[in-house]
């Protein structure tokens, strides 16, 4: 009889194991230094009041992994919650950019339309037939009509980043919300990196240049 034989060759290792584990706990331990940090500037008046970053726009990133977008979208969800108790300091307006998306083709009379459409033209197509109404700057104009007059005490969360992703890129949002929110803090939760100079969506898409935002650690 033929000698049976396991393969190890995708038997984790000791090693790798001890790998994983380390990471998950590196992501974990930045995710809740990245949380402590964001509810220390809410409460911070100079950061409200977009002080203390030089002439600088009030763009912010808050990085995260994206294994971890559930825990994101729960900490979210605390924050409005806190927001809306008064335990907050601040006027939070949270925009999921897929819902965002949604109302645009809503109120362009599209929305019934598309899946139809994108069943007859693929996915594709569809995205890129949505770029002309769905554009960064239609985004950027609904964000407008819907927050100003900005406030003292305004700060304007964006989510969704994945949800809406090849449609919508962040850094090309945050271009064309330059002329317009230069009084308000915005912050975006974004499942990737960014070093400063570069967006990289996922951890994984080729990066984006921008060099206005800040990193909210």
């Amino acid at each position: 009889m033929p000698t049976s034989h396991v393969s190890t060759s995708h038997v984790p290792t000791t090693q790798s194991r001890t790998y994983v584990h380390n990471r998950a706990e590196r992501i974990h331990e930045d995710f809740d230094h990245r949380r402590e940090v964001l509810r220390e500037r809410l409460h911070d008046q100079d950061f409200l009041a977009n002080k203390g970053i030089g002439n600088e726009i009030g763009f912010y990133t808050f990085c995260y992994d994206p294994s971890l977008e559930f825990e994101c979208r729960a900490y979210v969800d605390e924050l409005m919650a806190d927001a809306y108790a008064g335990k907050l300091p601040c006027n939070l307006e949270v925009f999921n950019l897929y819902d965002v998306m949604l109302d645009i083709c809503e109120q362009r009379r599209i929305l019934r339309a598309i899946p139809r459409r994108e069943a007859k033209v693929g996915s594709e197509a569809q995205i890129k037939e949505l770029q002309k109404p769905c554009s960064s700057k239609s985004f950027a104009q609904y964000l407008l009509e819907h927050t100003q007059p900005h406030q003292p005490g305004d700060v304007i969360l964006l989510t969704g980043v994945g949800e809406v992703f090849p449609l919508l890129r962040v850094h090309n949002l945050l271009n064309d919300m330059l002329a317009d929110f230069g009084t308000v803090p915005v912050v975006v939760m974004y499942p990737g990196s960014f070093d400063g100079r570069q967006l990289k969506l996922f951890n994984k898409e080729n990066a984006s240049n921008y060099y206005r935002a800040f990193d909210i650690s």
